[in-house]
């Protein structure tokens, strides 16, 4: 079967992150302490994306995006994180937040871990989500030629579907809904893929800090 190759380079480091964290919870069914695999998720997803960059013409570098844009965007991050924190009702969760938690035996945190943690949260997973959620899904569900439609054209379908979708790969459901809303309109008003990458990285990265911060680990 012939796969597009515009739809593999944006599928295939979605992939390998989901492959790598369902192997984490393999291993950790018996027993193992996974949380340094996250190394290997988190970069191998970057090198990934680092590999197939000239493929990813909507991340044309330097990013031409107005300054306007680029505070909304960080706007819509801090709103996205606001959201996300006390989107917490028993309803709104689905299973178990086990979360991240860097922590040693002693209860010391392992900087080398965070580090890993922060960076892959905010630097590598918003451009690998982005890609996969809106630059390809979101086009997709209306036009399966979807590098030749432009965002604007994204259809309300599209953005509730792909973003319930999105929702469902997260505990916080309810949230990842909310969050999923935001980042397809910012794609679909700013018509630049860079706008969603920012708000999501703002999220993730302002997420990490108050998880250190507050030892809320269920967030992370």
């Amino acid at each position: 079967m012939h796969i597009n190759k515009s739809v593999l380079v944006r599928v295939a480091p979605f992939i390998f992150y989901i492959a790598i964290m369902a192997l984490s919870g393999l291993l950790a069914d018996f027993g193992m302490d996974v949380r340094w695999i996250y190394i290997i998720r988190a970069g191998g997803t970057a090198l990934l994306l680092l590999y197939l960059r000239k493929h990813y013409i909507e991340l044309k570098w330097p990013p031409s995006l107005s300054l306007n844009t680029i505070l909304v965007s960080v706007l819509m991050g801090l709103l996205v994180f606001l959201l996300w924190i006390n989107l917490d009702q028993p309803w709104m969760i689905i299973g178990a937040a086990s979360g991240f938690d860097p922590r040693t035996a002693d209860g010391e945190l392992n900087y080398l871990m965070v580090a890993f943690r922060l960076a892959g949260g905010a630097l590598v997973v918003p451009v690998m989500e982005e890609l996969f959620w809106r630059s390809f899904i979101m086009r997709w569900i209306d036009r399966a030629d979807f590098s030749a439609l432009s965002p604007v054209n994204i259809s309300t379908k599209a953005l509730f579907i792909s973003s319930i979708l999105f929702a469902s790969e997260h505990s916080y459901w309810f949230a990842g809904l909310v969050a999923g809303l935001v980042y397809g309109l910012l794609y679909i008003r700013t018509q630049n893929l860079w706008a969603p990458v920012i708000a999501h990285a703002v999220t993730n990265g302002v997420l990490g800090v108050w998880v250190l911060y507050t030892g809320h680990w269920n967030y992370w």
